[in-house]
Order: C-alpha cells, then sequence, then structure tokens
C-alpha cells in the first residue's frame, strides 16, 4: 500500500476487506425483500467470511448507509437502501478508499508525487487516470441488485 496517513491505496487491488464486505452485501441483499435483519453469523456463514472480521466490516457499512442494524433476540443486519440503488463503486469507495491505483491519478484523493518532475506532462499519470475512469465506468454501473443477482445464478459466493 502507499500513500500517506489515512489514504490506502492498494494499486489497483480489491483489499480483502472489500471483497469480504461485497460478499456481505450480496447475502443481504438476497434478503432485502423480508426486510428482516440475518444475524451476523448466518451472514457470516452464507458470505464464507470469518465472523470477527465481519463484524468490523458491518459497522463501516452501517456508518455509510449501506445497512442497518437492530439489537436483540432478533436481531441483526438488513439492507438500509434497496440493492439496486447501490453502486458497486460507493461500496468500494467506502471500505478502501479511492478507485484510482496510485494517488495522482485520483479525483477525489489527488496527492501529487513526490518523485513526479512535471505532473501535467506525466505519462503515468495520464495512463493511471484512464485506469481510474475505465475502473470507474464498471463499478458506477453495476448495482449491488446486479452482482447479487449474478451471484444467484452462478450459485457461489461474490468471489
Amino acid at each position: 500500500m502507499v500513500g500517506s496517513p489515512g489514504l490506502a491505496y492498494t494499486l489497483g487491488m480489491l483489499t480483502q476487506k472489500a471483497k469480504y464486505g461485497l460478499r456481505a452485501l450480496c447475502v443481504l441483499a438476497a434478503e432485502a425483500g423480508s426486510r428482516r435483519p440475518m444475524p451476523i453469523h448466518d451472514v457470516a456463514d452464507k458470505a464464507h467470511v470469518p465472523h470477527k472480521f465481519l463484524e468490523a466490516i458491518l459497522l463501516d457499512l452501517r456508518r455509510h448507509g449501506f445497512v442497518e442494524s437492530r439489537r436483540g433476540k432478533a436481531g441483526g443486519y438488513a439492507m438500509a437502501r434497496s440493492p439496486a440503488e447501490v453502486r458497486v463503486s460507493d461500496i468500494i469507495r467506502a471500505l478502501d478508499g479511492p478507485l484510482a491505483p496510485i494517488p495522482c491519478a485520483s479525483l477525489t484523493a489527488y496527492q501529487a508525487c513526490l518523485d513526479c518532475a512535471d505532473p501535467p506532462t506525466c505519462a503515468i499519470q495520464r495512463l493511471m487516470r484512464q485506469v481510474r475512469d475505465a475502473t470507474a465506468a464498471v463499478l458506477d454501473g453495476t448495482t449491488l441488485a446486479d452482482l447479487a443477482e449474478s451471484e444467484a445464478a452462478a450459485l457461489t459466493n461474490c468471489g
């Protein structure tokens, strides 16, 4: 990972945290019609995600407004919004940060490279902006409902 404190760049790779978050959201999206919360252990089992790690991920997802939680015997997690309204790009940005593979290519968290002599003419920056744009186009155009539907058709977990 590169970047300054608080900004993590994984050089174009999806982190395990984001993969687990997407898997868990696919499970919750499949149950979104029932509006009943699903216990965290059920989400973890169905998404094949370690329970302890999932707790922290679901707290992040709740803080970003993707899921809601209820306490008690009938408690658990449920989608806070319709899966058709949630873009995959928004989930990844919430869990992993900017989509750009390097800080100088980011629209939302731009940071100049310390070793770049002339950022406006940098060929690497131009290329990485194209990568960012192509990635954003795919992820912005894919909803959680799309991902969950594809997942259900494949009868596997999102990853």
